[in-house]
């Protein structure tokens, strides 16, 4: 039996840092962002419905969609993010349960969906166990500025535009505490692990 597991977090929370670790231990992390940028590039399905819904205007001259200028349109306004994610959405879920199947055909002992919005967009029937990789709202906001070079208002609403990391944790199976060392959220993630049975 393959294990399932849902990775999550929220924007600068170190969810990345811990998807690395499980790639380095050759596990196979299904990561959600990927797919959606396979998802919007030129010509597929989602890209085209997104151009008839927003505009050119959000491409740049290559053709490919302008994805900082798509972002300070939907970070800032609600209904056009909900939009976009009934585009783009349903085209990366049935690319994940391709790259599922495959991983299930393989008989690996354990796959990792890494999605930022697991709770959010209601995705945690995909999954067995939650991993929640947590920060302190202080530290989250400070990664955030320091990482994307944000404004605090701007690091604040794309902090606001996701699930407070506080409420995630009564949904987790698993917390990572990640304010402290790498050393620290490596040894928390190492536990988890072993506490399902996966060596």
């Amino acid at each position: 039996m393959t294990l399932i597991v849902g990775l999550t977090g929220g924007i600068a929370s170190g969810k990345s840092t811990v998807s690395n670790m499980l790639k380095e231990m050759k596990i196979t992390v299904i990561d959600a962002d990927v797919e959606a940028r396979l998802a919007v590039q030129n010509g597929e399905p989602a890209y085209i419905k997104i151009v008839a819904e927003f505009g050119r205007e959000i491409l740049l001259p290559n053709g490919e969609i302008d994805r900082p200028k798509l972002g300070s349109i939907i970070f800032h306004q609600e209904e056009k993010r909900q939009l976009l994610n009934q585009i783009v959405h349903p085209e990366v879920r049935r690319q994940m349960n391709e790259k599922i199947d495959q991983a299930k055909n393989a008989n690996e002992e354990v796959i990792v969906l890494d999605i930022p919005l697991l709770f959010e967009s209601k995705l945690t029937f995909m999954v067995e166990k939650t991993i929640l990789v947590y920060v302190d709202e202080e530290t989250q906001l400070k990664r955030l500025m320091e990482r994307n070079n944000l404004s605090p208002a701007d690091a604040k609403a794309r902090i606001n535009s996701q699930m407070p990391l506080t409420e995630k944790v009564s949904l987790s199976d698993a917390i990572i505490d990640n304010n402290g060392t790498m050393e620290e959220t490596k040894n928390q993630l190492m536990k988890t692990l072993a506490d399902w049975g996966i060596q």
